[in-house]
Parts: C-alpha cells; sequence; structure tokens
C-alpha cells in the first residue's frame, strides 16, 4: 500500500545535519550497510514525534517502520538521545546561549487510549525497555484524573525558553516533591572538559513550589531563589509574631522572567507526540520528550554556525 504524500517541510536542514551527524554514535564494528541513511530513519523518528502517528504510518521515504522504531528503541535504551541532548546543550554553554536563570514548572500530557495497557512486570522481559536510564517505573508515570490517564513533565528552561532538564511523573503527582529532582538533573558538559555545570545562579517558580525544604536546598547550594510565599504561609508567619522570623526576600522584577518556562511549554507542545502521549512505557515518553528538544536546541544553534 502506497504511503501518504509528505512535504518533509520538518525535515534536518543541512545545517542541523551538520551538527547532529558530529554527535552520533560510531558503529563498532563493519557489516552490510543499511539500506537506509540514518539521516532518513532521524527523520523519519523526528516526523512521528512531531505528528504523532502511529509507528506503522510512518511514510516510507523515511524507511520501513521497524527500522525507524528500531533505532528509535535502540537509542533509547542505550542513552543515546540523552547523549546528544546534553551534548547540544554543551555547545550552546559554550557559545554564551544559555542564561542561568532557570524556571522550574510542569505541565500535564493527556494520555491517549493507545498509551495504556503496558505489561505489569516491564522488567521480567528478556530485554528490559529501561536500558541504562533504569528501571521502568511501576505505574509507567500515567495517573488517573477525572479526565481520564495523564501523565506530568515536571520542567527547568533557561531563560530562552530551552529545556535543561525534565521529570516524568503520573499526572497527579503533585509539583513540589519533584522540584529538587528536577534541578539535580541539570548536567551541561562543558566543551573544554572538566566536570559539568549544574548549578544555576538564580531559580524562579510559582508558590506551588513554594516550601521550607525547597528554599533549604536553594541555600544549601547557594541558588538565589524567585518564589513568591502562599498567603496562608505568610499568615502563619504573621500570626507567631517575632518568632515566625523574616519573611523570604522576593524579587517581584525578576519573577517576571518566569514566562519562559510557560514558553518553553508551549514549544515543546508543537511536536505532538509530547502534547498527547501515545507511547505505552514511560522511558519511552521520556525518549520523545527528549527528541522533541533536540530538535528545539538545533534550532537555536543552527543560527549561530
Amino acid at each position: 500500500m502506497a504511503s501518504v504524500p509528505v512535504t518533509r517541510r520538518f525535515d534536518l536542514t543541512d545545517g542541523q545535519w551538520a551538527l547532529l551527524e558530529a554527535l552520533l554514535p560510531k558503529p563498532k564494528k563493519a557489516g552490510r550497510p543499511s539500506k537506509w541513511s540514518k539521516r532518513q530513519l532521524i527523520d523519519g523518528i523526528r516526523w512521528r514525534v512531531r505528528v504523532g502517528a502511529p509507528w506503522r504510518d510512518v511514510p516510507d521515504c523515511y524507511g520501513h517502520w521497524r527500522s525507524v522504531y528500531g533505532l528509535y528503541r535502540r537509542w533509547q535504551r542505550d542513552g543515546t538521545w540523552a547523549r546528544i541532548l546534553a551534548a547540544l546543550q554543551g555547545r550552546a554553554d559554550a557559545l554564551g546561549l544559555i542564561t542561568w536563570d532557570v524556571s522550574v514548572d510542569s505541565t500535564i500530557a493527556r494520555a491517549h487510549q493507545h498509551a495504556a495497557g503496558a505489561r505489569r512486570c516491564s522488567d521480567a522481559q528478556v530485554e528490559p525497555p529501561g536500558g541504562v536510564a533504569g528501571a521502568e517505573p511501576d505505574d509507567h508515570a500515567l495517573g488517573r484524573s477525572r479526565g481520564g490517564l495523564t501523565t506530568k513533565l515536571h520542567l527547568a528552561c533557561e531563560q530562552d525558553r530551552k529545556v535543561l532538564a525534565f521529570v516524568v511523573t503520573g499526572g497527579q503527582r503533585g509539583d513540589s516533591p519533584q522540584f529538587t529532582a528536577v534541578l539535580q538533573r541539570i548536567r551541561v558538559p562543558r566543551v573544554d572538559g572538566g566536570r559539568p555545570r549544574t548549578r544555576p545562579d538564580r531559580v524562579l517558580a510559582d508558590k506551588a513550589y513554594s516550601s521550607k525544604a525547597n528554599r533549604a536546598y536553594l541555600r544549601r547550594r547557594s541558588i538565589k531563589c524567585v518564589i513568591p510565599v502562599k498567603a496562608d504561609q505568610a499568615a502563619h508567619r504573621r500570626n507567631r509574631g517575632s518568632r515566625g522570623g523574616r519573611p523570604p526576600v522576593f524579587d517581584q522584577q525578576a519573577y517576571r522572567q518566569r514566562h519562559a518556562v510557560e514558553c518553553g511549554i508551549n514549544l515543546l507542545k508543537q511536536h505532538r507526540g509530547v502534547a498527547t502521549r501515545y507511547d505505552k512505557l514511560a522511558v519511552r515518553y521520556e525518549a520523545t520528550a527528549t527528541i522533541s528538544m533536540i530538535d528545539i536546541w538545533l534550532r537555536r544553534l543552527e543560527r549561530h554556525l
């Protein structure tokens, strides 16, 4: 059966491919050359992430859908997608394109009915799906709400709307408990070697993250904090009088920059495979989100070639 016509208007440009090709893993041994080039297969993966279609519907111009999905799955298990994203972040930091005022927030993605039904004991498979990134969570990062199954993405974005780190949980999970987990995942490598950068200059977040534990964590790491205080917390402090202590410092002007994470979420959800979850496994959905972030970083870096 012939596939539907595809415009290919979002395929990798030559500039983007030049950036990406240098970061791809080198083949370990010689063998029969693939019928389809890596660029074709990667464009097929990007097409599916952007459109959110089933893998079997990937157009023939990108190669057979089994080959496209096989590369996507293989690089998810061995951590290649995550390494590519980290390398692009490192290059952007070397060019001075990262502003280290980091905004933290979360967003809900509705899970499609095809995202349900994964087997309960994924690690009992001959080839566990988690790979080097760790085991698949028992709940597959699917949470129940009145609206149905949902997944939540907890994000840390730099000031130019690009994601530095993220965590995937079930949609019913709270924001504040994932605050430190997201910040601990920030690891931007240095091009000239040395330890990766993990500490922002300043962290901005909304009232959902206003807790003693979060503020204490930022203090221990000497990170400036721009988080408003909840009304009940402020009232409790006033009721205690002098024993309540001084209120946390809050910079209203700096807080306006928190729009960066909202804009970053909008950019991310231009990829329909992220805006709606179609993947049964949390590790696969995490790979889908990572590929969409790679696209965003590639577009940014291409302007500075």
